[in-house]
């Protein structure tokens, strides 16, 4: 177990450094993109994502998590998995290019068509690396999927911002998104050394399938809920409503994105090795949620207090449209960091039946909700899925750990110090930007801000609060020796 422990923080560590990476790199390009490109490029590729993007929920029709989950794995199992992942990314990019004709006229823009048809390759280059990094994640290799995800993004990114400058339009972020998953898909075989073998029948992955089927389901109507407002937006609204509108919601998940894709990984492959041990797995999801929660809480409050700064600084003065939509979808950042992290419990669990029961409530509410906010343009819809997202808060929480070790008490002791220092912090820069921010740029005001919320936070929340401890035996962890271990392919 003590293994685990440092394979588990330094799993972590090497994540948190890689998305603190691609999060740089994300931000930097979107911010050089956002100069070079106008809201309608952005609006026309977040068209044709929109709706596709339903589409890649089925590229490992879950299989990934059922591979990370199960305690042990054979070789015939992962070489299956394998050959129906690479088929079912087959059969949806050319479900893909068949509807590209369907896409350009649902929205009556032709240009659409070949950036559908482009996009659609992405689905075979991310179904031949679906087995690959589950491997690397049961084997809790996180350096090295770190070390490929940042640099197929950084090339990806200097390539779109490369064509961006030679005036190629959205066609640069139809390029950047394409490279992404090819150079991905590379890497990790690479890094795996792993060749699958041809499939065979009656090797006992039909609970696999199972499993990976109701976890596709729910990401299906996951994303349904999530994203039936952009395209409800664009069909009605336009490309230039959409750019916006998406600009704002991508800036607005960038935290969340790289925190539940650092945290979640290593949570989950950590919490399925614990599955049949609830003490040690509520000690480890605890922690896990706790550090989450507290790299959340100032980045909800600083973006619903510093909206205007943030905006003109990362995407500059084209984009003030989005300021009042980057605010109201600011509490949303707060409520995916506590209730998102509910999956990677239920998943170890193999409780993914629940998961399904709460997609098909919320579903059918948020999209009813976006025909609610849908007449009042872009900001209507924000105020509305924010709104629903708050309240859903509670009732997802309670049902989330309803009949597992993990109580209702425990999630608000771990939420409570973070909320309490947070509001502290962006209260004391509120009020010195009142008082001496007026007179200065953008750019200074939003460095002032950032440098009061994060000093006075970190000062409250590691001494103030008594957390520091916490904090230290997460370094003291780092600092251990890595254990030596074999680097076995199918086991736990």
């Amino acid at each position: 177990m003590k293994d685990l422990k440092h394979r588990t923080i330094r799993g972590g560590f090497a994540k948190i450094c890689a998305q603190v990476a691609n999060f740089v790199l994300r931000i930097g390009s979107l911010m050089i993109l956002a100069r070079l490109l106008d809201p309608k490029d952005f609006g026309l590729v977040g068209m044709v994502t929109a709706v596709i993007g339903v589409l890649s929920l089925f590229r490992d029709f879950g299989l990934s998590a059922a591979t990370i989950q199960r305690s042990a794995i054979t070789e015939d199992q992962l070489s299956t998995l394998f050959w129906i992942n690479l088929l079912v990314g087959t059969i949806l990019g050319l479900a893909s290019l068949a509807i590209s004709p369907l896409v350009a006229s649902f929205y009556r823009e032709p240009r659409l068509f070949g950036v559908t048809a482009l996009l659609a390759t992405g689905f075979f280059f991310n179904a031949a690396g679906v087995q690959h990094s589950a491997i690397l994640q049961r084997q809790m290799r996180f350096t090295a999927l770190s070390v490929i995800d940042v640099i197929s993004q950084l090339i990806g990114a200097a390539i779109g911002i490369a064509m961006a400058l030679r005036g190629f339009g959205y066609w640069a972020l139809v390029a950047a998104s394409i490279l992404g998953p090819l150079l991905s898909t590379v890497g990790l075989w690479l890094a795996t050394g792993w060749v699958p073998e041809m499939p065979r029948r009656n090797i006992g992955i039909r609970s696999l399938m199972g499993f990976g089927g109701t976890v596709t389901v729910t990401g299906l109507l996951v994303y349904m809920a999530t994203n039936a407002d952009k395209v409800l937006l664009g069909r009605f609204w336009g490309a230039n409503a959409i750019g916006i509108y998406g600009r704002a919601y991508q800036l607005i998940n960038l935290p969340t994105d790289n925190l539940n894709a650092t945290a979640g990984s290593v949570a989950f492959a950590a919490l399925s090795r614990l599955q049949n041990d609830p003490p040690r797995l509520k000690s480890y999801f605890l922690k896990g949620y706790s550090l989450v929660a507290a790299l959340t809480v100032p980045i909800t409050l600083f973006c619903a207090f510093f909206a205007q700064d943030t905006i003109l600084v990362l995407l500059g003065q084209k984009w003030k449209e989005a300021i009042a939509i980057f605010r109201l979808l600011a509490p949303t950042i707060l409520v995916f960091a506590i209730v998102n992290p509910m999956s990677w419990l239920l998943c170890s669990l193999g409780m993914v039946v629940r998961l399904l029961k709460m997609s098909l409530v919320i579903t059918p509410l948020m999209i009813a909700g976006y025909f609610i906010g849908l007449p009042y343009g872009p900001q209507g819809v924000a105020a509305v899925y924010s709104a629903l997202m708050v309240l859903w808060m509670v009732p997802a929480i309670a049902w989330c750990v309803h009949g597992t070790v993990i109580s209702i008490r425990d999630i608000l002791q771990a939420v409570k110090w973070p909320l309490a220092a947070g509001l502290v912090a962006v209260g004391l820069a509120f009020g010195v930007r009142t008082l001496y921010g007026q007179t200065l740029h953008a750019l200074p005001r939003l460095i002032l801000e950032t440098a009061i919320v994060g000093l006075v936070y970190l000062g409250l929340l590691l001494f103030a609060t008594g957390q520091k401890s916490f904090y230290m035996d997460l370094l003291r962890g780092l600092k251990a020796p890595a254990p030596v271990e074999k680097n076995r392919l199918v086991s736990a």
